[in-house]
């Protein structure tokens, strides 16, 4: 696996961590629908919370979050509104980014709450 992908794995089960301590219910990781892959969906405070995991292991160009693109956000809107339909719930929907920069084996972790929403 290359090096990147293993990167994104560890930051994942980090965030995944971090939420958990936090009190989240994670309900599913890596859901994928056609194109888009939604990296962690969870249960908050009767909310759904979608969050996107982004990492790097320097910020010298850009920072992880910024790696969030508008067509990227579009696919994952899409994916939930599928997610939520197919489910049958009524619920709050929440957007969440989860940066997190590796330096020196010690990871740094910005939880960005409702970093963008259904309007794009």
């Amino acid at each position: 696996m290359a090096l990147h992908n293993d990167l994104g794995k560890e930051a994942e089960n980090e965030a995944v961590t971090y939420l958990i301590s936090k009190g989240y219910d994670i309900l599913e990781k890596n859901w994928r629908y056609k194109k888009a892959e939604v990296d962690i969906i969870t249960l908050y405070k009767e909310e759904l919370v979608i969050v996107e995991v982004k990492a790097r292991s320097s910020d010298l160009f850009i920072n992880p979050e910024d790696a969030v693109t508008p067509a990227k956000r579009k696919r994952i809107i899409e994916a939930v509104n599928y997610y939520v339909i197919d489910k049958d719930w009524n619920v709050n929907v929440r957007f969440d980014i989860i940066s997190l920069l590796k330096k020196r084996e010690k990871w740094t972790i910005n939880h960005i709450e409702d970093a963008f929403d259904i309007l794009l």
